[in-house]
Formats: structure tokens, sequence, C-alpha cells
């Protein structure tokens, strides 16, 4: 009997870009001492808290071939991760350093021009968009590493709109890539191909067509922001976003939608590493919408592995799967489970 061809089964949540090796340091590095390797990228990072969340997860990019590369392959795959890679034999790997400079003050070092994952190309994309996906997850990061990096993160929000594709859009600006009016221009324009735009509250004007301005002369400049902020989400509302989400660090984050505003406030943990807190909410959000959650119940997950993220060390090391999420919120301070 003829074996029956299957057609391959669309993932939860797709995600492409560069995943590189990150060497951090506990103190100065003008000092010396250990250095612990671990993987680091935006889009990498959402990936692996999807993943653990429970849900099916794709991720395309490109490596060297080297040791780094290798690591980055292993670790993606040792957390359920689907690979749709590329190994670019002339390019080294991206590396970066990350210093903890103070116990408030951690700063990046890379080492990531002209490096694999910055070849990224459409072609690299075809065959992991083919098999479909009910979320493709983009930054501006991603657009940001080249002319053909842009040019794929272009072509795949097109595409995945066109196909029926959930497309969500983290601004996620990188001062050290671009600047903010080149930012402006690429990522302003790709907005209108995302059903959910996630920003900080100093990135939403750069997928904004108009930007908004506090009032001058307001005796509260808080509220003159906040004007801004609404002004800014009901634009994007109007071009077809349906989701305008805004991380607010320490103070939470909220969403703007045709049908209202939602607010949360973040979750009360002690601080330890803040690095990629902004993914973990992002992955917990999108987990949440995944799950058929109403925007309250997408903002609360979205807050609670926010929460893991900056009480752990690392990136995503510390982000929880789903039996794990009942641990913050209900379970004391300070004790231990027996």
């Amino acid at each position: 009997m003829a074996a029956v061809a299957h057609a391959p089964q669309a993932v939860d949540l797709l995600t492409f870009g560069e995943s590189m090796v990150s060497l951090r340091s506990a103190g100065p590095l003008s000092a010396g001492g250990t250095l612990g390797m671990h993987v680091a990228g935006a889009e990498s990072n959402v990936a692996v808290g999807v993943a653990r969340l429970g849900h099916s997860v794709t991720w395309a990019g490109v490596v060297g071939a080297d040791p780094h590369g290798e690591y980055i392959l292993r670790q993606l795959r040792a957390e359920g991760i689907g690979l749709r890679h590329r190994i670019d034999a002339a390019r080294n790997t991206g590396v970066m350093f990350l210093e903890q400079r103070t116990a408030d003050v951690t700063r990046a070092f890379y080492y990531r021009a002209g490096s694999a994952g910055s070849t990224l190309g459409r072609e690299d994309l075809d065959r992991a968009l083919s098999a479909g996906a009910r979320i493709l997850h983009l930054t501006g990061i991603t657009a940001a590493l080249g002319p053909d990096a842009r040019k794929a993160v272009e072509y795949a929000a097109e595409r995945a709109a066109a196909e029926g594709i959930q497309v969500s859009l983290d601004v996620n600006y990188r001062s050290k890539l671009w600047s903010r009016e080149e930012a402006r221009a690429v990522l302003t324009p790709l907005a209108r191909h995302a059903s959910i735009v996630i920003a900080s509250e100093d990135e939403l004007g750069l997928v904004a067509a108009v930007v908004g301005a506090p009032q001058t002369g307001s005796r509260d400049p808080d509220a003159g922001a906040d004007a801004a902020e609404s002004a800014m989400a009901t634009e994007l509302l109007e071009r077809g976003v349906r989701e305008v989400v805004i991380k607010r660090g320490a103070a939470g984050a909220g969403v703007h939608t045709a049908g209202g505003r939602w607010e949360a406030p973040a979750m009360p943990v002690t601080s330890i590493d803040t690095l990629g807190a902004g993914d973990a909410f992002t992955a917990g959000y999108l987990s949440a919408l995944l799950d058929g959650a109403d925007v309250a119940g997408r903002l609360q997950r979205g807050v609670l592995t926010g929460a893991f993220a900056v009480s752990t060390g690392g990136d995503w090391e510390g982000l929880p799967g789903r039996a794990e999420l009942a641990l913050l919120g209900s379970t004391p301070g300070g004790t231990t489970q027996r």
C-alpha cells in the first residue's frame, strides 16, 4: 500500500531572528573573572517562553558552522522548539558580552556585524511559512540587522497577514542597531500587517503614523503622556491593528482595543535580573491568546511570566512551565515547597 503524504501541521507560534551566544559577567568585564554562556535573542526568548507553556513553536534563523551555533541549536531543541535553520559556513555566529556593571546597570557589547544570523533572507522563511502557524511573532530587532533581514520581515508580515495568520510585532528598539528615525521609517508601514503591536511606552511612537505629544502647558505631565498614548493607540487601531499592548516595566502593562482599555499592575516580586522581562511578558500574553483567554486574562499571564523573568537569573532560564504558573501569587514569598 502506497504511503500517504500528509501536509505539515501548522504550529501555534512561528518566529524568526538572530540568536547569539551571550557571555555574561557578574562584575566589570575589565576586571576579568568567570563568564557564563547563554543563548540570547528576543525571538528565541519568546519561543522558549511559549513552548514551556505547552504550545508548539518553530524558530527560523541562521547560525555559523561553529560551536556557538551548535550550542544555540542544542539549547533550542532541548526546549522542544522546532527548528527551520540554515548553517552558514562562511560566517560566524554572533556573540554578545553582558556586564553587570552595578546592581542597577547592565551593559551589552555586541560582536554581531556580518554574523551568520544577519544574513537571514526570505528564502529562509518560505518553508516555515508554508507549514503554517496560528501566530507569526516578529520584532524590530530583525528588521534592523540589514537590508536582507528587513525585506524578510516585510515579506513574512505581508504573506502571513494575507494568509490569515495573526501577526504579532514587538518594536524592541535597539539604539545600537539603528536610529529612531530609521526604525520609524521601517516599522510604521510594517505595523499595518500586524494584528497585535507590542511596545514599551517610549517605543509606541516608532510604529504610530502620527506621533502624539504631551499637551503643552498641562499641569499634569502624566495626563498629557496618557493622552498622547491614547491618540497613538487609536491611530494604530484605525489602521487595522486589533490590540496595542504597552509594556510598562515595573508599572505593569496595558492594552488598547476597539472595545476599550485594560491595565494590569506588575506582580510584586524580588527583582534579580530584568533582562528578558519584556520577552517573557510577550510569551505569556501570546500563550494566553492561543488558549483563548480574554484581554484581561492575557494581560494577567503576561505580567505573571514577566515576574518570573525578573525574579530569576538569565534571559529565559527561569521562565515557567504551565504547571508552575501558580507558584507566584499563591505561594508566600520566602517559602520552600515541600
